[in-house]
């Protein structure tokens, strides 16, 4: 990167510390403001109390888990006025309406293209009823068709990945879209934009959609338009303001690229050094990925078209079906089925958290899940203990570098109770295991951007690739298998050590705050 580039960089992440320190000036002075009339005046302050009471019982009727209730409701009722501020300014939910109507109405046009096969549905309930519910309620609540005539590919790190990646990319004919939580514009990424670049000339359609949060570290404010002068077509999602609101906290987590509508990739790795192995800030980073050929890369044009509209509403539906959803063709050693899907957490529906919990609820044999952050809730927490008291061989693997300290320490809290129910953890020696993927008796596996935590559960956007009887799979069982070998099991330890009781309180102080955080 050219010393301009990273004095940009630069410039952009103390602007991101002038907008956090104005945020907080922004919730010192309006506190202030609400602390001096509630001691100027009496009523103020038994209104503020009869608020809290009240806001707090709404807050227990809501239609949300009981973990991202909780911390809001001892706040309110613990510092009414601090607490009842800072739940105007980020919790409530109806503050993203806005949002909630210009998403529902982009996905009232496009869902309708996520037709279902009904006889690819058919054959797999027969197959197996059980995989198929679960398809079933992706289908219906995502909603994302589960497909046949898809190939996978599976990758056990990412820089292969990337290579096939650019061997695809070079054999674009029609478009290439592409979606990232994080892009660096360094090595890695320099690849890929050479191609893009050569792509264009040759008249292919290319699009690039990254989270500004997300890449704020590492691209400055020019790079669109760079990408604009390369006449590549660049948006940012929902860019850094300087003053405090709910959406903000909402941020773009997918990771995918497809092409031509016939090609996708998707996993746990960004267009950024680090996740190619390139850097080293946190040992040997190991991330995981799929390759889709087929007919299942149709959502993924789909999921693409609805961010990329969501920031400018310019594509029309008629648009978008004529020159970008062409007919499927056969492929050949297409085996299985393929599930693509989003979350958002504009919906209510926890697509992503809830194909786990079924996932686990179905597993009769073992489950096997790898993250980078376990902040779970209780009903995961409880599934998972529940699959391991009948017999199933569950386990976790997490880093064994973390990437973030606090969440280290609250990722670790949850063991103790995971291993008195049986589970076993599984810490990666190496360095830090960014995979999102899992594996459930070698039938059925998921491959994508969903952390266990509660960000990705309820404030990201997020996608993920289902695989049901895939060969694929085989291949993630054996990597799994592999990675083991390259971890230290701290089952024993956190089952027979004895935490001290000040250490038990911080860990739940942790917890309990985790979710708002």
């Amino acid at each position: 990167m050219r010393t301009e580039k990273k004095a940009a960089v630069k410039n952009r992440v103390a602007w991101l510390i002038v907008v956090l320190a104005m945020i907080v000036l922004e919730i010192y002075w309006l506190y202030g403001l609400l602390a001096k009339l509630n001691a100027a005046f009496t009523w103020v302050q038994t209104g503020v109390r009869i608020a809290a009471l009240v806001v707090s019982i709404v807050i227990f009727g809501e239609n949300r888990n009981a973990a991202v209730k909780m911390p809001w409701i001892i706040l309110i009722l613990l510092a009414p006025e601090f607490g009842l501020l800072m739940y105007a300014l980020a919790g409530r939910v109806n503050v993203t309406k806005r949002m909630r109507k210009r998403y529902a109405a982009i996905d009232k046009l496009l869902h309708p293209m996520l037709v279902q096969d009904a006889a690819v549905a058919d054959r797999l309930r027969k197959e197996d009823r059980a995989l198929a519910n679960i398809c079933h309620y992706v289908r219906h609540y995502g909603p994302y068709p589960v497909y046949d005539n898809t190939k996978v590919r599976f990758f056990d790190m990412a820089a292969p990945a990337l290579d096939a990646l650019k061997e695809d990319l070079r054999k674009a004919e029609h478009f290439i879209f592409m979606e990232y939580f994080a892009i660096e514009d360094a090595e890695a990424f320099e690849g890929i934009h050479r191609i893009l670049r050569d792509k264009v000339k040759e008249g292919v359609e290319v699009r690039l959609f990254y989270d500004d949060i997300g890449s704020i570290g590492f691209i400055n404010r020019s790079f669109i338009k760079r990408m604009a002068a390369d006449g590549i077509q660049c948006r940012d999602f929902n860019p850094v303001i300087p003053f405090l609101n709910t959406f903000m906290n909402n941020r773009d987590h997918r990771k995918f690229t497809v092409i031509d509508g016939h090609v996708a990739y998707c996993g746990g790795f960004n267009l950024a050094n680090e996740y190619f192995n390139l850097t080293h800030p946190y040992g040997y980073w190991k991330d995981t990925g799929v390759r889709l050929e087929g007919s299942a890369a149709r959502s993924f044009t789909l999921m693409f078209f609805e961010m990329w509209n969501a920031v400018k509403n310019s594509d029309t539906p008629d648009e978008i079906d004529a020159k970008y959803l062409n007919p499927w063709t056969p492929v050949e050693d297409a085996e299985g089925y393929v599930q693509p899907y989003a979350d958002s957490p504009l919906d209510f529906e926890h697509v992503g958290e809830d194909v786990y919990l079924n996932l686990i609820k179905n597993a009769k044999r073992y489950f096997y899940i790898s993250t980078p952050y376990l902040i779970i809730t209780d009903e995961m927490n409880r599934e998972l203990g529940l699959a391991a008291k009948r017999g199933v061989d569950v386990r976790i693997i997490t880093p064994g570098v973390p990437d973030k300290r606090f969440v280290y320490a609250v990722t670790r809290s949850y063991y103790p109770q995971l291993v008195c129910n049986g589970v076993r953890i599984f810490e990666y020696q190496p360095g830090f295991i960014h995979a999102k993927q899992c594996v459930c008796d070698g039938e059925s596996a998921t491959v994508g951007t969903i952390n266990l935590d509660y960000r990705s559960f309820y404030l990201h956007f997020e996608c993920g690739v289902q695989l049901v009887k895939v060969p694929a799979i085989a291949d993630i069982t054996a990597d799994f298998a592999h990675t083991f070998t390259l971890c230290h099991e701290v089952t024993e330890t956190y089952r027979y050590s004895e935490i001290s009781l000040p250490r038990q309180l911080v860990q739940s102080v942790l917890r309990l705050f985790a979710p708002i955080l």
